[in-house]
């Protein structure tokens, strides 16, 4: 048994010299890869490139992986590992295992499949990506009973993760972080859905409700969780931990004066919007700059005029508010905006605000582009799966556009990684630097052969 060094570009059709082929006996070579391993087993020779590049080179430059393997290289498998064993989730799963379950669940997203048969049919007509992806061939039953059974906490643990992972990776550039906070339903109405959300219903929806905070700096949620379709929002908001020296935006149905307060003690900052039937005394008008008089039409210091706005209710900010009023255009009825911060322009606050549109266009670019609409389980967790699953896949393919093709808009990226799912990558621009960088990395440190 040996292993032969090939020249560069070789191809086993067209003619090698002899003289530029080396034998090398296999007992005084370390063969690492288990790619190496699988081809000594099969043929007793490994063939390797001698010109131009060493051997590690050689198997670096193998077949290139798929568009879907690429993007699942950002996902934290150790991590998510980790939580499978501490959740024992892996237990009496007959070899259906969790990770098998999420990859199935994100080819989904991805591919945009229908149903489950769909899902069924298409993933299983890529067998040769099955051992690379460490999965066998998915059964539509086996995955509806998972989605409908195992917890969905591991997927919520995981997505939290990757949450973080990417404010983190592109928060460096910022001083202070600025938070939206909202929520969005999803209905969900018929056979099988009633028996389980005609109760939570309110009057505008049935279904379930997704809370999000989302980091407008790095344009990615950073928390979320799931609700009743009548539970308040601010119920939810007031579980957050701020963040010091943040700045939060939020609509007026998250309207809490003492949950206002809590802004004080961190040291953090909010811009909302002040109820119609609120009572207030102004203290002083601020001078308005000519250039924004157009759009700012007053800019107050106000306070609350009641401590006790209702029986049995007490209310504990007690500081100063700026009162910020601005003109919409072909609309009579301005925007009156509340917020703790003093020193920012009055334009700033009004921009401040119109930020929040971010987060509605987040829901937006998910409930259109994402496997959302149709669902492949009707229970509540697999509701729940599936959401998170979608959220995963986003956090994915931001890191993928990050590291690759940052000038291409996300749904551009998603169209054509959706077209080519197990086609090969194409190194070129971002992911060809990258590789060549690995690539020279591992070279430096390998044993080169002169012949």
């Amino acid at each position: 048994m040996s292993i032969t060094f090939l020249p560069l570009n070789h191809r086993r059709k067209s003619g090698v010299r002899k003289s530029n082929l080396a034998v090398i006996p296999l007992k005084t070579t370390t063969v690492r890869n288990k790619f190496e391993e699988k081809k000594v087993a099969e043929t007793g020779n490994i063939e390797v490139n001698l010109m131009n590049a060493s051997p590690l080179s050689c198997f670096c430059n193998m077949k290139n992986i798929s568009y879907f393997e690429h993007i699942m290289k950002a996902f934290p498998r150790q991590y998510f590992d980790s939580l499978v064993q501490q959740f024992q989730a892996d237990k009496y799963s007959k070899g259906f295992t969790c990770w098998h379950q999420l990859v199935f669940m994100l080819y989904a997203q991805l591919a945009a499949v229908p149903s489950l048969r769909s899902l069924e049919a298409s993933f299983n007509f890529h067998t040769s990506h099955h051992p690379r992806l460490g999965c066998p061939p998915v059964r539509r039953s086996t995955l509806s009973d998972a989605n409908a059974r195992r917890s969905c906490d591991i997927f919520f643990q995981v997505a939290t993760h990757l949450m973080s992972f990417v404010s983190r990776r592109i928060r460096k550039n910022y001083t202070h972080a600025l938070y939206l906070i909202d929520s969005t339903s999803f209905t969900l109405k018929g056979r099988y859905f009633d028996s389980w959300t005609r109760l939570s219903r309110n009057g505008f929806t049935q279904g379930i409700k997704l809370h999000l905070l989302y980091n407008a700096n790095v344009s990615s949620p950073v928390d979320c969780s799931f609700t009743h379709a009548n539970v308040n929002d601010l119920t939810e908001g007031m579980k957050l931990n701020l963040e010091e020296y943040a700045t939060y935006v939020f609509d007026k149905g998250y309207c809490d004066y003492n949950w206002w307060a809590s802004f004080e003690s961190k040291n953090a900052r909010f811009v909302t919007r002040f109820k119609d039937n609120v009572s207030l005394s102004v203290i002083e008008s601020r001078i308005i700059p000519d250039d924004d008089k157009a759009v700012i039409l007053s800019d107050e210091m106000v306070k609350f005029k009641n401590t006790h706005p209702r029986g049995g209710k007490r209310n504990w900010y007690v500081r100063p508010l700026r009162r910020v009023t601005v003109a919409r255009e072909g609309n009579p009825v301005p925007l009156i905006f509340a917020t703790n911060d003093m020193e920012s322009p009055a334009i700033e606050i009004a921009m401040l605000y119109k930020s929040r549109w971010e987060i509605e266009l987040f829901f937006k670019w998910i409930k259109q582009h994402l496997k959302i609409k149709q669902y492949l389980g009707r229970s509540y967790n697999a509701v729940r799966i599936q959401i998170l699953t979608s959220l995963i896949a986003y956090l994915l393919l931001s890191i993928y556009r990050q590291k690759s093709q940052p000038q291409k808009s996300l749904w551009i990226l998603l169209s054509e990684v959706r077209g080519a799912l197990f086609h090969p990558v194409s190194f070129d621009g971002g992911l060809a630097r990258e590789r060549r960088r690995k690539t020279n990395l591992l070279i430096d440190k390998q044993l080169v052969f002169h012949f």
